[in-house]
């Protein structure tokens, strides 16, 4: 079982997109016409790609509008309203620049916030879940949101940002898997609090729960190697991180600044793929997976 690829294809391009979008609205970089069109074509199409890979991932995809409906209590209907006002935004003000050549300052500014809202509301969405604790810690949302400043000033080609952004990122990355190898063992959940027989003596399943698999199973419950997941997190910080720095601290070339920017995407998907495969739900202690 591997997490699936939906989700990790809707982090990471959303992220990168909102990201991008946020420096857009603060005029990062200062161009207009075609230049800005291009840049405001891939904001859109990764943030736009992000969101709509997010639907297959539903059971029915046709029902996503429902999500609208639960601001008040669901990170993930917030979230929802806080991308289509950003995407409403950022078109409108995109429209200025590109066709006009004006700045519109005051959508622009809130359309900046609301992206940054918008990659703020999905890291809550994991962050929200506390059978899940290695997601249930504050470092979620600020890796969420280093990664989308730090992504976001690459792809707008602010080299004197990216640097200090990306190093930002790489150590909120480094805490979070060195807080996230903990959480488990820290939440003190084990199959005798679980069940509510630990004060009887040690709790033991007699036999799995059933011989099927279900959607926890699924989506959760995967067992990764320690090695294995060591390898994959040295991949992707050097991929991310170490990579992309080595490449903008040298004299700028546009090659390098292109090789640095495909780094840092293929890093955070091998992240991406790292939160899933490693989120330890407490539902495996039912099937002796924990």
């Amino acid at each position: 079982m591997h997490p699936a690829p939906s989700v990790i294809i809707f982090t990471t391009l959303s992220g990168l997109g909102f990201g991008l979008l946020f420096f857009l609205g603060l005029g990062m970089p200062d161009v207009t016409g075609w230049v800005a069109f291009v840049f405001y074509a891939m904001a859109f199409g990764l943030s736009v790609g992000g969101l709509m890979a997010s639907t297959f991932h539903l059971g029915h995809p046709e029902r996503a509008w429902k999500a609208f409906t639960q601001w008040r209590s669901s990170w993930l209907s917030r979230e929802g309203w806080c991308a289509v006002i950003a995407l409403i935004l950022m078109g409108l003000y995109a429209l200025g620049v590109v066709i006009f050549g004006q700045r519109w300052g005051v959508l622009g500014v809130l359309g900046a916030l609301f992206s940054l809202a918008t990659v703020f509301t999905t890291s809550m969405i994991y962050t929200q879940l506390k059978t899940i604790p290695r997601w249930n810690m504050k470092l979620t949302p600020i890796m969420f949101l280093s990664f989308s400043l730090a992504g976001g000033s690459l792809l707008a080609g602010q080299v004197s940002l990216a640097v200090p952004l990306l190093v930002v990122a790489a150590v909120a990355q480094t805490f979070y898997w060195w807080q996230g190898d903990k959480a488990f063992a820290n939440s003190g959940t084990n199959l005798g609090t679980a069940t509510g027989l630990g004060q009887r003596g040690a709790v033991r399943a007699f036999e799995p729960p059933h011989t099927g698999t279900n959607y926890l199973l699924r989506e959760f419950v995967h067992v990764v190697g320690r090695k294995h997941a060591d390898k994959l997190r040295v991949i992707s910080f050097v991929l991310a991180f170490l990579l992309p720095v080595i490449l903008l601290i040298l004299p700028f070339n546009h090659f390098f600044a292109l090789l640095a920017a495909l780094s840092h995407v293929a890093g955070v998907a091998v992240s991406r793929w790292l939160f899933f495969a490693q989120a330890e739900h407490v539902v495996g202690l039912y099937y002796g997976k924990r």
